[in-house]
């Protein structure tokens, strides 16, 4: 995949412990929906600790495109005046989502099912992601896809019914968007709108709903999966939406102080939803030192300080029905992976060849690029460990992928010689202050 114009190389060395107590930006799902509902509500909606990072600023110019009144009143502090559901107003230009999979995706669900009609683009990376699973559903509820590009994929254009159909879906992948978007579309039909997954998926949209007055009610469907039930045409309220601290980005000082000797730090309210856990559960089966301090809930969803000490890893067999939980961390799963004693094999991992990047081919390129011994099995990822060592010294191709960046300059922190990455302009996408906050703790990256 072609790298932005002007690639801005990031380099990461080992310098020493870290040490001190961070709190990383706001999650960044519930950052989108935050600005979503706000939009969908009637009333203002007052947000506190949004990400400010360029995927959900994008979700707000959408919002704005679509009749919302938009203020932005201090860092992270946002207010949203909604035009309830079945209220939007048809956009005059297309809506361009920039690298962001998630707001396009959940806002397609939104305008999919009202009768406007809304062209969506993106980056060189969105252009590339699947969006006909989020299209086939819209589909079957009324819409009409009056054009795109090959696949399914932006830049699309979506014409919504005069009124939508529900619907009973099963979604045929482990996509917390494909359910969002069906949902979030379910608001606009008559009836009851219904999803059904054979694994459970991150649940901040059902929790939102109910947090904004719509009635849904979520019940076990199988060993793994759920069944959510949405009843629809509510009229949502606004409330008041704080959000917590985002687990995704939290992975990243936290494997650091895993692998970087000595280290000992503190994470504040970070969310630790047991559907967003799974990066902990596989840490401490590697045996990370990790603790859990100050649990509370913060608006419907476990907030907690994290604890995290350095010390000895092991390999494990991370089994494939975890992926939902932790799909956006097997990246910097697989640096921890490289200084653990032992092989690593992380299963099923299908889902991360349509993520911001093929992220599983990207990732064991960047291991080789790093010394580490590795293999693509299938869906699988096999990491073969250097109890403790790594020897680095290469340059890790990010193909316009955040979380490869992020990964792969944890990795320099630890490794006998320097990594750099190829590009890192894209990691203000989720984590605008990744580097300052690093540094702050004691690293060096520059």
């Amino acid at each position: 995949m072609a790298q932005a114009e002007h690639p801005s190389p990031v380099t990461a060395r080992a310098k020493g412990p870290l040490s001190g107590r961070v709190r990383v930006p706001g999650d960044k799902s519930i950052s989108h929906r935050a600005m979503i509902f706000g939009l969908l509500a009637i009333g203002e909606t007052r947000i506190s600790g949004l990400l400010e990072g360029e995927d959900v600023l994008r979700t707000a110019d959408a919002a704005r495109a679509l009749g919302a009144i938009v203020h932005h009143d201090g860092p992270g502090a946002w207010r949203v005046q909604g035009v309830g559901v079945g209220g939007l107003r048809e956009p005059s230009g297309l809506l361009d989502f920039g690298n962001a999979g998630t707001g396009s995706r959940l806002m397609m669900g939104v305008c999919g099912a009202h009768p406007i009609t809304t062209t969506f683009d993106g980056d060189a990376s969105l252009r590339k992601r699947p969006m006909r699973r989020i299209l086939d559903p819209l589909a079957l509820m009324g819409a009409t896809i009056v054009a795109q590009e090959e696949g399914g994929r932006v830049p699309l254009t979506i014409r919504g019914p005069r009124e939508a159909v529900p619907i009973t879906y099963r979604t045929p992948v482990a996509s917390a968007q494909i359910k969002s978007a069906v949902l979030l579309a379910g608001l606009v039909a008559p009836g009851e709108t219904t999803v059904i997954e054979s694994e459970a998926t991150r649940d901040h949209t059902e929790t939102m709903l109910a947090h904004f007055g719509a009635e849904v009610a979520v019940a076990p469907d199988g060993r793994h999966g759920r069944r959510v039930v949405l009843k629809g045409q509510p009229e949502l309220q606004a409330a008041p939406i704080v959000v917590p601290a985002d687990p995704s980005s939290a992975a990243f000082p936290l494997v650091a102080a895993l692998i970087v000797p000595g280290s000992d730090i503190l994470i504040e309210s970070v969310m630790v939803n047991p559907l967003r856990s799974g990066l902990l559960t596989t840490l401490r089966e590697m045996g990370a030192d990790i603790s859990v301090e100050n649990e509370a809930n913060q608006g419907g969803e476990s907030v907690a300080t994290l604890r995290v000490r350095a010390g000895a890893l092991k390999g494990v067999e991370v089994p494939p029905e975890r992926a939902p939980s932790m799909i956006d961390e097997y990246p910097v799963l697989a640096v921890a992976a490289a200084f653990a004693s032992g092989t690593t094999r992380m299963r099923g991992l299908q889902e991360l060849r349509v993520k911001e990047s093929d992220r599983l081919a990207a990732v064991a390129a960047g291991l080789e690029a790093a010394g580490v011994t590795c293999r693509i099995e299938g869906d699988d990822l096999v990491v073969e460990g250097g109890d403790g060592e790594v020897a680095g010294g290469g340059t890790a191709a990010t193909h316009l992928d955040h979380r490869i960046a992020m990964s792969f300059l944890v990795m320099g922190l630890a490794a006998r010689k320097p990594m750099q990455v190829d590009d890192g302009a894209m990691i203000a996408t989720s984590f605008p202050s990744f580097i300052s906050l690093m540094n702050g703790l004691g690293a060096e990256i520059g």
